[in-house]
């Protein structure tokens, strides 16, 4: 049964298993505030189907809990939920990430382009990697506390600090394909 569930379904059920119950909006601002960083955060229309795909498959559980004047409702991972999850950590493929870098793929052609938009385009795209980079701290820094062997945040500090890594390996490959592109320009202006 559990095979039939998308990666994303997968991800969903592990960003419920830090011991709390979230509604469909909090599950996508967690999602927003962890995934993007390596992973596509689903669209808040997707987070609703597959919490009732895996409510229906009983890998979550509903809460209704009334507050406000409204109800709520808010889903905890079940025993299956978990099962499942550790089944398909302990089961699937390894893979190899697909990379869908447009920076790359326009700096591969970038022969059709102005020489001084590819540069504009790789100094906006150090520009992101700043932001990001100083947004994945911020997290990272949010997990402190608890990030030690066999405390909650543990891996998921992990992951924060091999995002930053990755983050630093880009800005210096944006950097170094830059000075290329400077010197390279240079050449040619003195020709």
């Amino acid at each position: 049964m559990s095979q039939d569930l998308p990666v994303t379904a997968y991800a969903l059920l592990g960003l419920l298993t830090f011991g709390d119950e979230l509604t469909g909006y909090e599950l996508k601002q967690r999602a927003d505030n962890t995934l993007r960083f390596y992973w596509v955060a689903p669209a808040m229309s997707q987070i609703y189907t597959e919490l009732a795909r895996l409510t229906e498959h009983g890998l979550l559980e509903p809460v209704t809990t009334a507050g406000r004047g409204r109800r709520t409702t808010a889903y905890r991972i079940t025993t299956a939920g978990s099962a499942a999850l550790r089944g398909w950590i302990a089961g699937s493929t390894v893979g190899f990430p697909t990379l869908k870098h447009t920076v790359l793929l326009r700096l591969l052609i970038g022969h059709a382009s102005d020489p001084e938009r590819i540069r504009a385009m790789l100094e906006e795209y150090a520009d992101e990697l700043a932001v990001a980079r100083r947004d994945l701290r911020e997290v990272r820094e949010s997990l402190r506390g608890a990030d030690g062997a066999g405390e909650a945040f543990y891996y998921p500090s992990v992951v924060a600090d091999w995002g930053l890594d990755y983050f630093a390996a880009e800005t210096r490959h944006t950097r170094r394909a830059l000075d290329r592109l400077n010197a390279e320009s240079a050449c040619a202006e003195r020709v």
